[in-house]
């Protein structure tokens, strides 16, 4: 059942203006096909700043989508883009018709994603399957998503058992971070550094409890239960913002040493 749209989904009254004009250019390009929209991500986890996160959200259709709607699609995120806008620029998020986001599927339907490229410091806008992160953002929306409008969403997607969250952690360990280990020139995007390192604190976080902390709890609690000697930079990474140097990659690289070593792997 839909309760109506939700017209303060965020503390932040910037936010909620800027997702009012981005809900309803959804639904005048999807129309008939617009199921829901939601937040997920910091504004879900209370770990938003406002001088480094993005707007994570999730479009629910009702089906998957055509080419032509695919293309509208891209014309409108390039619009909204160079607009302008405050919060414009800091979109990322995914399309998933209803019967792909219930449980995830590796082999599911490709579906236009917009993912924020650190390296260019722009959005980009393609249509891909969505990746093992998703296991971790279907949990986050389970338990603590912000419904901007549509169905609950614990009536749309089932929840995420503990060890299915440990495994997609490890994939993602296994498959996405293990080449940060050899190659410096991916931290090249501004905000990489101390993203590789919240990120690497949250990956320790899941595979010790099982469950989905935000970045800035899980790097809290890895200060307080791994070696002193990552305490610099895990504090480092916790009070950067943008406009701030990166830390030290070597020491990040051998971070995520330690990390995949804690894991296994």
């Amino acid at each position: 059942m839909n309760t109506g749209d939700n017209m303060s989904p965020t503390p932040y009254d910037d936010i909620n203006l800027f997702l009012q004009v981005f809900l309803n250019d959804v639904r005048s390009v999807l129309s008939d096909y617009f199921i829901g929209m939601y937040l997920y991500g910091s504004l879900a986890t209370d770990d938003f700043d406002a001088n480094r996160s993005d707007i994570d959200f999730l479009v629910v259709t009702s089906e998957e989508l055509p080419e032509s709607l695919i293309s509208d699609l891209k014309t409108m995120h390039t619009r909204i883009y160079e607009s302008g806008l405050e919060w414009a620029t800091r979109l990322e998020g995914a399309y998933i018709p209803i019967d792909a986001i219930r449980v995830y599927n590796p082999t599911g339907p490709a579906c236009p994603l917009v993912n924020k490229n650190k390296l260019f410091n722009q959005n980009e806008f393609l249509v891909a399957r969505p990746a093992t992160n998703w296991v971790i953002n279907r949990h986050v929306l389970y338990t603590s998503g912000v419904v901007i409008t549509g169905p609950p969403l614990q009536t749309i997607i089932d929840p995420v058992r503990p060890e299915q969250l440990k495994e997609a952690v490890l994939a993602s360990l296994r498959n996405d971070w293990t080449p940060w280990v050899y190659n410096s020139d991916l931290f090249l995007g501004t905000g990489y550094q101390p993203f590789v390192v919240l990120s690497m604190c949250r990956a320790l976080y899941t595979l010790e409890h099982g469950t989905v902390a935000s970045k800035l709890r899980s790097a809290e609690w890895a200060i307080a239960n791994s070696d002193r000697k990552w305490t610099n930079i895990i504090n480092q990474a916790m009070s950067w913002h943008d406009g701030d140097p990166p830390g030290d990659t070597g020491q990040t690289q051998e971070f995520i040493r330690y990390v995949l070593t804690e894991a296994g792997l």
